[in-house]
């Protein structure tokens, strides 16, 4: 996959947002009407679009009639020991960053605590997030072999 483009209301928090989950701004450019840009890191790469005149996205975690597109999912496994220590150090750098600049940055959401989940033959630990449009982001961790 080449990148995921995600819509926003306001690109320079949405830059700001995936900046403390550590992605980088590559290219910044224009999609004739807006500003856009990419953004690379945890495996992959971001389009951030901003959109004049939005309106509020779905809500895609909580209403479980929606239909279409769902989340992201990031994998972990290789990058942190633990998601439930991983979460609270990105919440409290959610929390220093929104009181240093308000405007900007929001406390972080997070739409589901961390919890075991078994896929096919793994067990994993998985989260969700809502990032700086409310868009629902999961993060997992492959725990163990069920086998």
């Amino acid at each position: 996959m080449h990148h995921i483009s995600i819509r926003t209301a306001n690109i320079h928090r949405a830059i700001a947002f995936y900046e403390l989950l550590g992605f980088t701004v590559g290219e910044r450019f224009t999609t004739g009407y807006t500003l856009a840009c990419w953004l690379t890191g945890l495996g992959g790469r971001i389009e951030l679009m901003q959109i004049p005149q939005p309106k509020p996205a779905p809500d895609a975690f909580a209403d479980e009639h929606y239909v279409g597109y769902y989340h992201i999912s990031f994998d972990l496994t290789d990058q942190v020991e633990s998601l439930p220590e991983w979460l609270t150090s990105l919440s409290q750098k959610f929390s220093q960053a929104h009181q240093t600049n308000p405007e900007q940055v929001e406390p972080l959401k997070i739409l589901l605590a961390p919890q075991q989940q078994q896929i096919g033959d793994h067990i994993y630990e998985v989260t969700f997030i809502a990032d700086s449009d409310n868009l629902p982001l999961e993060f997992i961790r492959r725990q163990t072999s069920s086998k």
